[in-house]
């Protein structure tokens, strides 16, 4: 390897940065913003619910492992989807819809930042900004953060997982030896359909791992750190959030859990640790949902980044900074929109949203494994099994949805009706220039 070779790869991230990615694109949005949710819903089965939704992202993992490797570029599930079923229509829909479900999850982990920060600096007594101020303070800080390179974001990202992974585990020892047994008779207090239902509504949870194979250009030594860092960020995540749920239900009473839905788990942190615990979680869950918001804007900025270049997108989302692969225009508009998107929907709407959205993406990126299994070496019933299963959880968490909050699937359509007649006009727009040519 020649200096500049080598210059260049120092630069890229590596297994450790790469996870971290991983991991923080996931517990900003599962612990933090949507604990309180799951509780609420799956009841005494929370943890059930936790790892049935890891199990579906394990599979789903093993099908962007294989994918990545054999199709690498930034452009993640949009290229997958685009090679599989060879229609630019499909994949260009898949990719709007994949830009709707990254809004949806930047504009949870701003709320949940601005929720947190509040609670924090109102417990301390002091005057605090908004909710919303602080969420677009966030939001502004990490598209500075990502404006600057990928190393950067990558050190920071890696630093920042371990903190509040640390900040976790402080609290899973320390708050477990304060928890309610009966706080977990019956296990099934809310009836055995609603934990299957809560797979599907908390889903947005473990969305994050997705975003690995988005930096596999920027990454070093992908054959060999690619398929590890996305299983071992599934595993890992998905072990915290059991142990961190079991934890927080076996110190709270419903009542608690519903009133403190938003910031759940710094008041679980209390009856064991006190103001310090509230103290110590409100600071972990900034640090979680900021690291992703840095990770999913790192990733879904690359992602329409090659849309753009794929003519899915207006050109202008494919600008690049002249000296660094940045797509600045990307990361401004996806800033802008997240943030509206923050201060004008609830918590329930948001985790809706991003939840349907990943597991329809996620059923169509295992169908396109299980199409090009052979191809891409991976036994076909792994990725057909994770098409059975994202599939069916969409299929579940909409009935559920019709049944009861039917204002959510207006948003749902809204949002989507939107992403399909954008792409139909870009489809038009390209085959009016296709004859001009002609």
């Amino acid at each position: 390897m020649s200096e500049v070779e080598a210059r260049a790869d120092a630069r890229k991230l590596n297994f450790a940065e790469v996870t971290a990615l991983g991991v923080g694109g996931m517990i900003g949005g599962g612990i933090f913003a949507v604990l309180g949710l799951a509780i609420a819903v799956a009841g005494h089965a929370v943890a059930l619910t936790l790892a049935g939704g890891g199990a579906i992202a394990l599979l789903t993992g093993f099908s962007y492992a294989h994918l990545g490797l054999a199709f690498r570029g930034d452009g993640g599930s949009f290229t997958y989807i685009e090679r599989a079923f060879a229609a630019p229509a499909i994949a260009g829909v898949a990719g709007w819809l994949l830009i709707v479900g990254y809004i949806g999850t930047l504009a949870l982990y701003a709320s949940a930042f601005g929720d947190y920060g509040f609670a924090l600096l109102r417990e301390a007594g002091l005057v605090a900004p908004s909710a919303d101020a602080l969420a677009s303070l966030v939001m502004a800080a990490f598209l500075a953060v990502n404006l600057i390179g990928a190393k950067f974001s990558g050190g920071v990202e890696l630093a920042v997982v371990a903190g509040k992974v640390a900040i976790l585990g402080l609290f899973v020892v320390v708050a477990g030896t304060g928890m309610e047994a009966s706080h977990f008779i019956p296990l099934f207090d809310h009836g055995w359909f609603t934990p299957l239902a809560a797979v599907a509504l908390i889903f947005v949870a473990f969305e994050g791992f997705e975003l690995i194979p988005n930096a596999i250009s920027e990454m070093r030594d992908p054959e060999r750190n690619l398929r590890p860092a996305i299983l071992c960020a599934i595993l890992v995540t998905t072990a915290i959030y059991i142990l961190v749920a079991i934890v927080a239900l076996g110190n709270l009473t419903p009542a608690e859990i519903q009133h403190d839905q938003e910031y759940v788990l710094a008041v679980a942190a209390k009856p064991k640790l006190g103001h310090a615990g509230f103290v110590m979680i409100a600071v972990a869950a900034l640090l979680s949902t900021a690291s992703a918001i840095n990770a999913t804007l790192f990733g879904a900025a690359r992602l329409a980044m090659v849309m753009a270049q794929e003519h899915a997108l207006p050109r202008v989302f494919a600008l690049r900074a002249r000296n660094r692969p940045v797509p600045y225009v990307a990361l401004l508009v996806l800033t802008i929109v997240s943030l509206a998107f923050a201060v004008t929907a609830n918590l329930a709407a948001i985790s809706t949203l991003a939840s349907v959205t990943f597991l329809l993406i996620f059923a169509a990126v295992n169908l396109a494994a299980f199409r090009l299994s052979k191809r891409i070496g991976l036994h076909p019933l792994l990725s057909l099994t994770g098409t059975l299963l994202t599939a069916g959880s969409c299929a579940i968490l909409l009935w559920n949805l019709w049944r009861t909050d039917r204002g959510s699937i207006g948003w749902i359509a809204a949002f989507y009706g939107t992403a399909i007649l954008i792409e139909m006009a870009l489809v038009w727009r390209r085959g009016v220039r296709r004859d001009k040519m002609n």
